[in-house]
């Protein structure tokens, strides 16, 4: 299907990249895989970036050795948050964090394939520390389904954290840094959180007001490290695994709540 209007989307994607790496330009190189999940993510990454004139500040906080935990709050029901957030890390320290994913996306081969291959994980706290283990990045929301499609009444409210991440640090020693991501969720407005959980565990599904996203402006912000003062011993103590999560969760929503007061603009 390469055709000489290639010379022309080229020129075109000089312009809005400003500057574009070999790997871009000789699109005529690349297998259909490479094409999918790398020249096409990247160029939708830039051209979202754009649409919601994204801000990222304190990336120098994401190791770019060794494993980290990329903690971040979850919201917007799109799964965007997600994918900038891997985007803009790639970009910039040239790093492929791993998402511990909902289950879901495993249950079959259709969608576990593409899953893989875009670094989904499969969420249990098995698979995150043997990736942290492998001195990867791993992105995590501990706040789970109930942070990405709570209703947009409850936004920017932080849902009870998962316990998971905690006891992956405490095991493998790898550092939590906390993100926030602001926008997502007046980029989709969810009207209410859909429960099925007593038909199948963990389903809930939100009620979208839109599907076209609305142009609201997003900042990404990497906090400073959240090291714990425990090593792998405290693992299975629930009661301190519970007041670290909690704690987490604190710190998170205090910063959140400072970047929200000094927020400009929602649209404009």
């Amino acid at each position: 299907f390469i055709t000489p209007s290639f010379c022309y989307t080229g020129l075109i994607m000089k312009w809005f990249f400003k500057q574009v790496s070999e790997k871009t330009v000789k699109l005529t190189e690349m297998s259909r895989e490479q094409l999918i999940y790398h020249a096409v993510p990247h160029f939708l990454g830039e051209i979202m970036a754009k649409y919601f004139r994204m801000e990222v500040e304190g990336m120098e906080h994401v190791p770019k050795t060794g494993a980290g935990l990329i903690t971040s709050n979850h919201s917007g029901y799109s799964g965007f948050d997600a994918f900038l957030l891997c985007h803009h890390i790639f970009q910039q320290i040239k790093r492929t964090p791993r998402v511990l994913t909902h289950h879901f996306w495993f249950l079959n081969q259709t969608t576990a394939i593409p899953a893989k291959k875009m670094g989904f994980i499969e969420a249990s706290r098995k698979n995150g520390i043997s990736t942290l283990k492998k001195k990867k990045l791993l992105l995590i929301f501990p706040e789970g389904e109930y942070g990405n499609f709570k209703p947009s009444t409850k936004r920017y409210k932080l849902q009870p954290f998962k316990k998971g991440l905690v006891r992956m640090a405490l095991a493998t020693g790898a550092p939590i840094i906390p993100v926030l991501v602001i926008g997502a969720e007046e980029t989709h407005i969810n009207l209410a959180q859909l429960k099925f959980t007593k038909y199948l565990r963990g389903l809930v599904l939100p009620l979208p007001l839109n599907v076209i996203p609305l142009p609201a402006r997003w900042k990404i912000k990497f906090l400073p490290p959240f090291n714990l003062k425990h090593g792998p011993e405290a693992v299975e103590d629930d009661t301190l695994v519970r007041h670290i999560a909690e704690d987490l969760r604190d710190y998170m929503q205090i910063e959140l709540d400072k970047e929200l007061k000094n927020r400009k603009g929602v649209y404009l």
